[in-house]
């Protein structure tokens, strides 16, 4: 910790950047996320894979000839899918910036956020099998 964090924090404001309100604050968090979504799409050759099978079964979930609760699910999943991947990019990205090193903490944390990722494939191949099957 530096000073400037030390009194920041006994002044009760966690981050210099916490400050705005209103539709301010909204208006940037909405800018902060259109950057990260351009940022994992630029460097993140999974990110774009997976935008890629969203772009193919997003749509194909409304050509199926199911139910909207069948359908919602089936686009929810997706969603799901890219919204894992992006935080697996945040760790991956924040691991990198503390340290380039091997690390066993290191390699536990991407090895996490990476199984997370697997598990969102295998929840949207599972969801949208039952649903196609049903």
């Amino acid at each position: 910790m530096n000073n400037i964090d030390d009194a920041l924090r006994s002044a009760g404001i966690e981050s210099p950047h916490k400050g705005r309100r209103g539709l301010q604050r909204l208006l940037n968090a909405f800018g902060y996320s259109c950057s990260g979504l351009q940022e994992a799409f630029r460097n993140e050759d999974a990110f774009r894979q997976e935008v890629l099978l969203a772009a193919v079964l997003i749509p194909l979930a409304f050509l199926v000839e199911h139910h909207m609760l069948g359908r919602a699910l089936m686009i929810a999943c997706v969603l799901l899918l890219l919204i894992v991947e992006l935080i697996n990019s945040a760790i991956e990205a924040t691991v990198d910036r503390i340290s380039l090193d091997d690390h066993r903490l290191a390699k536990r944390a991407k090895d996490i956020g990476s199984a997370a990722v697997l598990i969102g494939l295998v929840n949207l191949a599972v969801v949208w099998t039952l649903v196609l099957l049903n």
